[in-house]
């Protein structure tokens, strides 16, 4: 996580594009009358779901609403306040165990706080059973208890209807390209023009912009998926475009989880006393369920990754052939495109596809999305994709 901004507007600059999402917080920390147990923030990936929540915490436990300097602001924005507790779902769903946390959580008394937070991430991951004990608990909220939970859509499949119903609702939209520019000089220093494109590529993802401002892999990463489209023209090359697709995702998720891996795993094997000698030895013994148990978590983990890059793959597709849809439907029109410096192909792709083409190839994206959530192999779903994307002869 990036230094906290200090600046005047303290720990609301944290929060990018979203100036009606803060004044209706900072009124909720001002006026208790204003405030509630259970939020439910919501919005596109990227819109900054969690990072309004923290900051709302933040400014919760703050004596001065959230000045962004003292001990409370720091701590509850870096994740180690003691009565700010972050569930993050490392695996592809969260579960008993983790509604169990959740609850578990609630139920204390603030020890240092003015109030004991709870923010889930991803809270759409809940299955059923999380999130029937996450309901009693709002049902039931303890004295000095806020729940913040993170979902991208009011739609059921994200959350219950009985869960949104309890909550207060914030939502938030995507930050135009500006003002996601703007934080990148600001705060991170990143080069006027460098900001200005990477805003412009990031689809409104302030997350994302950062990593094509910083890491030149990303951007190449971007401009692979991005040289697909085009590169469709018989079977052998669809075939190999799904390989490149699973494969890129594959090395991403095995990168991102040895980097996360090792380090867990030494540290649960410290804890046991593997590699001890005397009475060490039969408590390492009984940790071998405990070692299994990470070793699980840290393969769903991986999983997750590998269709969290698939899916942003698909995105990126996605843009290219909305702005070809668009461009062939209203050519010369000054549109603002998903994917700007990226214009020619999609000039090209319109021209070669026409709107019906490419409102189909959409479709067959969307299509694959959901193939990947209902576990089918990435693979199959991709070859299949790339097929349906095929250009015409």
């Amino acid at each position: 996580m990036t230094a906290v901004d200090t600046a005047p507007g303290g720990v609301w600059d944290q929060v990018v594009g979203q100036p009606g999402v803060v004044a209706e917080l900072r009124a909720a920390v001002t006026h208790p009358a204003a405030m509630t147990h259970a939020w439910l923030f919501t919005g596109p990936p990227g819109s900054g779901r969690s990072v309004a929540a923290r900051a709302f915490a933040a400014a919760l436990q703050c004596p001065a609403g959230g000045d962004g300097t003292c001990h409370a602001c720091r701590t509850a924005l870096a994740g180690t306040h003691a009565d700010v507790k972050l569930i993050v779902p490392d695996g592809l769903s969260i579960g008993a165990k983790e509604a169990r946390e959740i609850v578990t959580g609630a139920s204390r008394a603030p020890s240092q706080g003015r109030w004991q937070i709870i923010v889930v991430e991803d809270a759409d991951r809940m299955t059923e059973h999380a999130a029937n004990a996450v309901l009693k608990m709002i049902e039931e909220p303890p004295p000095r208890t806020v729940v913040m939970l993170c979902v991208p859509s009011l739609h059921p499949d994200d959350v219950m209807v009985t869960i949104r119903s309890r909550c207060r609702l914030v939502s938030l939209r995507t930050p135009p390209a500006d003002a996601i520019a703007d934080v990148l000089v600001r705060r991170d220093g990143v080069d006027p023009a460098m900001a200005a494109w990477s805003a412009a590529a990031s689809g409104g993802h302030v997350g994302r912009a950062r990593r094509l401002a910083r890491d030149e892999e990303a951007r190449m990463s971007r401009k692979a998926v991005l040289d697909v489209p085009l590169r469709l023209v018989s079977l052998a090359a669809c075939l190999d475009a799904a390989d490149d697709l699973v494969g890129a995702a594959k090395e991403e998720a095995d990168e991102a989880s040895a980097a996360l891996d090792g380090a867990e795993t030494e540290a649960v094997k410290a804890s046991l006393g593997v590699g001890a000698r005397g009475p060490g030895v039969a408590a390492a013994s009984r940790g071998a369920g405990q070692l299994k148990e990470l070793e699980k978590r840290q393969k769903s983990r991986a999983t997750r990754l590998g269709r969290d890059s698939l899916d942003r793959a698909l995105v990126d597709l996605a843009g290219l052939y909305r702005d070809a849809l668009v461009l062939d439907a209203a050519p010369g029109a000054a549109l603002q495109l998903n994917h700007p410096d990226r214009r020619a192909d999609a000039e090209e792709l319109g021209r070669r596809i026409g709107a019906d083409g490419a409102l189909r190839r959409i479709d067959a994206i969307l299509a694959c999305r959901v193939a990947l959530e209902q576990n089918v192999k990435p693979q199959v779903a991709l070859e299949a994709l790339t097929v349906a994307l095929r250009l015409p002869a």
